[in-house]
């Protein structure tokens, strides 16, 4: 047992990643935002907080978070974003992303990514997300245990070739980070002085958490042709003697490069930025235009089970498509449900409710309202 809990991926297990870090560079010291788990952690990367949450509370996560995101402020300042999803977005895990103003910032990754990359109209804010179910035919590509690696390296492959090929390359700045670690053991001590909480909202008994020390440290890696070849990023220099890079560099790198009003919370106010490893004075022409094809890892069946994961992302989706209104909602909803149905379940429940927000834009409705499908009736009804 000892010896699988302490395995890892040999360099050319992941060649994709090999390639990208020996071309580019990779930070050393960049720590999930708590020693928790998926879905806070997600949060701060787009947020700098989980407003106290630091378990997947599955009820907060199909209402959708409250709080401002790094995507409003874009907005606000006249910057564009786009989230390009490819079975259904978690992002709209923050309720204000549900807006009928936001519903033309989603995009299918497989009919849009490629095309936008090749006619340079990729927004300034890029979230490209994952396929997180697995089946023979189409396997996952997010990097979750059973998932097959190879599919992942694939996936980062094939947005590096199409951002290589595009008009907009000597503009980009790609990040790969890991939103948690998936255990426990480092030999770099976790970082428990000096940390701010984002908010001063504690987690709820029995946990009571301050939000006063950052998680494990997860992989980066940063890609652009603005990047001498087999950068380490250390630690940052700022802007306070404590400060370190944890998921809430990101919003806060995306304020100083874009010159945002205000932070989000204390947290990014905190933590390090990353625009310092942009040092070239000109863009390096030699970037590799392709990167290796991984070799599937391993055999396996596909998923046979939906895991939590994937049933909060079903049960968000019911919240979308009415389904919520239902009296088999949220659990039993899922508890029989396999991984082919989801993902049917899936893009089904949330191309309707893209659809029907943009019927709702087009026919005057308050872009700052959420659409809200029933199915309790014979017909779906709109309530804006």
């Amino acid at each position: 047992m000892s010896e699988t809990v302490m395995n890892g991926f040999r360099p050319e297990s992941i060649p994709v990643y090999k390639e990208l870090v020996s071309e580019f560079a990779v930070c050393d010291r960049w720590f999930s935002s708590i020693p928790s788990m998926t879905q806070p952690n997600r949060l701060f990367i787009h947020s700098a907080t989980s407003t106290g949450e630091i378990i997947n509370d599955t009820k907060k996560l199909i209402e959708g978070y409250p709080q401002k995101t790094i995507f409003e402020s874009l907005d606000e300042a006249g910057f564009s974003f786009g989230i390009y999803y490819q079975i259904a977005a978690t992002t709209m895990f923050y309720r204000n992303l549900r807006k009928i103003k936001y519903i033309r910032n989603f995009r299918q990754f497989d009919q849009n990514f490629e095309s936008d990359c090749k006619r340079g109209k990729l927004p300034n804010y890029v979230v490209i997300e994952q396929r997180y179910f697995d089946t023979i035919l189409l396997p996952g590509n997010d990097d979750h245990p059973p998932h097959d690696v190879s599919e992942g390296q694939s996936f980062v492959k094939q947005v590096y070739e199409a951002l290589r090929a595009s008009p907009q390359w000597n503009e980009t700045l790609l990040i790969v980070t890991y939103d948690e670690h998936g255990g426990f053991y480092d030999h770099v001590p976790t970082p428990t002085s000096g940390v701010p909480s984002p908010d001063d909202i504690a987690a709820p008994a029995p946990y009571n958490f301050q939000f006063d020390r950052l998680g494990v440290r997860v992989p980066c890696l940063m890609i652009s042709p603005w990047i001498e070849r087999g950068t380490v990023l250390h630690g940052p220099s700022g802007p306070y003697p404590s400060s370190e890079f944890e998921h809430s560099s990101i919003p806060a790198t995306v304020k100083k490069i874009f010159n945002l009003n205000q932070f989000l919370t204390k947290r990014d106010a905190w933590a390090g930025t990353f625009d310092t490893i942009l040092t070239r004075t000109s863009p390096r022409t030699d970037c590799p235009v392709t990167l290796p094809d991984p070799e599937k890892m391993h055999e396996r069946e596909a998923d046979e089970k939906l895991t939590e994961f994937q049933q909060e992302l079903v049960q968000m989706v019911a919240t979308l498509n009415g389904d919520c209104y239902k009296d088999i909602y949220p659990d039993k909803l899922v508890e029989n449900m396999s991984v082919p149905e989801a993902i049917k379940y899936c893009e089904d429940g949330f191309q309707k409710f893209l659809t029907s927000s943009e019927n709702a834009k087009k026919n005057g409705a308050d872009e700052s309202e959420i659409v809200v499908l029933t199915n309790n009736t014979p017909t779906d009804r709109v309530e804006i």
